[in-house]
């Protein structure tokens, strides 16, 4: 049966964050993610997560100036010192807390990029990457890239599903793998069924992320039918972690009911 993660950058906002990990425990979470530690000090998350029996299984690299709105670096020239300097910060902290996957944001690009300009990213990218997972292996860390749709974060450079695998096969570094999130692919591309049975057989997946569709809150609400691609999830016997990712409408643990309801169906 799947394995579900709550996202405490989305899900518990009515705590604060180090008492996120608290109310995820009490309802039955066995595990978190979230977007970046860095606010805090890596001993003290990973004393939240051991007084409350989680574990951490995804985190953000560094993804260079978040509040000025940039969305990652790693395609983005002339910032490969920055790139790595936050690969070994990030590694650091993956070690403290027992996190085996690290997600690595690629960045905008302009929308008037030229094909040349486009190339230079790519290689850039490319070479990050490289150099990241080589890293992060020595480590027994996994690095995962996300498609990220374009109404939600417009220039993205990484925007679907195709492109995520041959990049990782370009790399060619068996622990650098994708992040599919089932919210962003259904916006970019949808066809999530036979996108969930080409791929997850490949091996190059390392982590589902899920949301309602189109407006991000449960993911019960909307266009989704979740317990059918559960069902999908479970028949390809992907032993790796769904994350909830999504804005509950009205309380967190108010808006479960989804989980109970498919768990209860499949018992």
């Amino acid at each position: 049966m799947p394995r579900f993660a709550a996202n405490l950058s989305m899900m518990y906002t009515e705590h604060d964050f180090l008492d996120r990990f608290a109310a995820a425990s009490a309802d039955g979470f066995e595990a978190v993610e979230y977007l970046f530690p860095y606010d805090h000090e890596a001993g003290e998350l990973r004393r939240r997560l051991d007084d409350h029996g989680l574990r951490q299984v995804l985190f953000n690299a560094p993804p260079g100036a978040w509040d000025s709105g940039e969305r990652g670096i790693a395609s983005l020239p002339g910032r490969e010192a920055e790139v790595r300097a936050g690969i070994d910060r990030a590694l650091e902290y993956a070690a403290e807390l027992g996190c085996g996957q690290v997600h690595v944001m690629a960045g905008l690009v302009p929308a008037d990029a030229t094909a040349a300009q486009l190339a230079g990213h790519r290689d850039t990218y490319l070479a990050n990457l490289a150099w990241a997972a080589a890293r992060a292996a020595a480590v027994d860390v996994d690095l995962l890239i996300e498609p990220i749709n374009g109404r939600d974060m417009p220039g993205y450079f990484l925007p679907r599903q195709a492109e995520a695998h041959t990049v990782v096969q370009e790399v060619g570094a068996p622990n650098l793998k994708v992040q599919l999130d089932l919210y962003h692919c259904q916006i970019v591309e949808g066809d999530l069924t036979t996108t969930l049975r080409r791929d997850l057989p490949t091996g190059r997946v390392g982590h589902l992320q899920i949301a309602g569709v189109p407006d991000r809150h449960e993911p019960d609400r909307g266009e989704l039918d979740i317990r059918h691609l559960f069902d999908v999830v479970d028949e390809l016997g992907f032993d790796g972690w769904i994350g909830c990712e999504y804005r509950p409408r009205a309380g967190t643990s108010e808006g479960l009911g989804w989980i109970a309801n498919y768990r209860g169906e499949n018992a």
